[in-house]
């Protein structure tokens, strides 16, 4: 899809004097083309409404969009990076900057730390970089979506139940022993789901686990794997093993994130771990893409997830989008301003809520609208809990090794094969293995 949006006229101004007095031309209209993704229920609404705020404050620049499929965005993306003729201004998942970079693609930018998140600004500066390839736009991270019909009517409390692992098992056992039905009234309510092998985020489902636990995937200077230590082996374990222990539904290791949330806004389940898009979407009517009539929706709450009880702490994931400026450019100065206009805390909050994603900058994030939401800030408290992923250029293949060895993993659990985490430990000492090869390109 590609449009044009225009706002206001440029005007040519005329001195009027004496005669033989050429005319005073005003400042050029420039166009400068921008690449986003689909971003929330209605993409294409939520970008023009930026678009025209932008247009407004800059009468003399137009911008042309396009929105990306997900699913064909990386090709598109690498063919522009290696033809060099990309757009000027385009929108990178935190995870494809340092890869995009390393194709030459990008222009260096200099933007103040300070202003974002650190978890966000660390997806910035590509590993071995001095100065940023991009600048964070918004903030993709993940908590706790529960019932909380299902807490009051068993008499549990949030709190508690989240305190830690333990904890947290001790509450899905009681849903499960309850037999609440669902609110289909067929079945009773699972009192867990979360996605298996065919979601798109493999290896953000694990990732929180680890981290809390005080794992992760590489060591900390990031010359070795260490999805195999016994930090990392433990806590993958312990997510899987939720499965065995039967506090999922039977299908959950087949279904994608999409899925899971869906089940949730169903009635089917009593928690997922989501992001803030199940908030946006839960008051917003279903004729607008949302599914606020649902008994779902009106008895939801959010809780950051518990804490590992080796440590007595938690972490989540923390991803999302990027704006990148590209070498390509013709219009440069125009772009930045592009970029600097969508980060303002105005269109930060402006745009975050109406995808369903948080922002990345800290004056955003302490707006009201999400500070004082019952919702929106546990999500940002959450974000000063999480971590982001090292911007390394290797990490889509990284990514794949990844994704290619837990959701054999989750195969292994299906099939009833992991019942102690040595179960885990050689699958994961290949994967390790081949990681390691991989960060030598680095």
């Amino acid at each position: 899809m590609l449009r044009k949006l225009f706002i206001g006229l440029v005007l040519l101004a005329v001195t009027v004097g004496a005669l033989g007095t050429a005319p005073v031309k005003a400042e050029d209209p420039v166009t400068i083309t921008l690449w986003i993704m689909p971003n929330g229920p209605d993409p294409a609404g939520a970008i023009e409404a930026e678009i025209a705020a932008f247009e407004e404050m800059y009468p003399n620049i137009n911008v042309e969009y396009e929105i990306l499929d997900w699913g064909s965005a990386w090709t598109r993306i690498t063919t522009a990076a290696t033809s060099g003729e990309g757009p000027d201004v385009s929108q990178l998942g935190t995870t494809w900057v340092a890869a995009i970079d390393a194709m030459g693609a990008l222009e260096p930018v200099d933007v103040d730390a300070a202003k974002f998140t650190p978890a966000s600004f660390n997806t910035a500066t590509p590993i071995g970089k001095d100065m940023p390839a991009s600048v964070p736009w918004f903030t993709d991270v993940r908590a706790i979506i529960y019932r909380t019909d299902v807490f009051d009517q068993l008499g549990l409390d949030a709190d508690e139940a989240f305190t830690d692992w333990n904890t947290f098992v001790d509450a899905l056992q009681t849903i499960k022993d309850s037999d609440i039905m669902d609110d289909s009234g067929n079945e009773p309510m699972a009192p867990f789901a979360f996605p298996g092998k065919n979601d798109w985020n493999v290896p953000h489902n694990f990732i929180p686990w680890i981290w809390s636990n005080g794992g992760d995937w590489f060591n900390e200077d990031l010359t070795e794997a260490a999805i195999n230590s016994p930090e990392a082996v433990e806590a993958i374990f312990f997510y899987a093993n939720l499965y065995n222990q039967g506090f999922t539904p039977s299908d959950t290791l087949e279904k994608n994130s999409a899925e899971i949330d869906g089940g949730f806004q169903d009635g089917k389940y009593a928690m997922v771990i989501s992001g803030p898009w199940m908030v946006s979407g839960s008051r917003v009517p279903e004729d607008q893409g949302g599914w606020s009539e649902k008994k779902a929706a009106q008895n939801m709450a959010v809780h950051e997830i518990p804490n590992s009880p080796n440590t007595g702490k938690h972490y989540t994931f923390v991803g999302g989008s990027n704006l990148t400026l590209w070498k390509s450019s013709q219009h440069k100065e125009e772009a930045q301003l592009l970029i600097d206009f969508l980060t303002t805390p105005e269109s930060q909050v402006r745009y975050c809520t109406t995808i369903g994603m948080l922002p990345a900058v800290v004056e955003a994030l302490d707006d009201p609208a999400i500070s004082e939401d019952p919702d929106y800030s546990v999500f940002k408290a959450a974000v000063a809990n999480g971590k982001s992923y090292p911007a390394l250029a290797a990490w889509g293949a990284i990514e794949n090794e990844l994704v290619t060895t837990l959701g054999a993993l989750w195969d292994d659990v299906a099939a009833g094969k992991v019942t102690t985490p040595e179960d885990i430990q050689a699958r994961l000492d290949e994967a390790a293995d081949a990681i390691d090869i991989l960060l030598l390109t680095e």
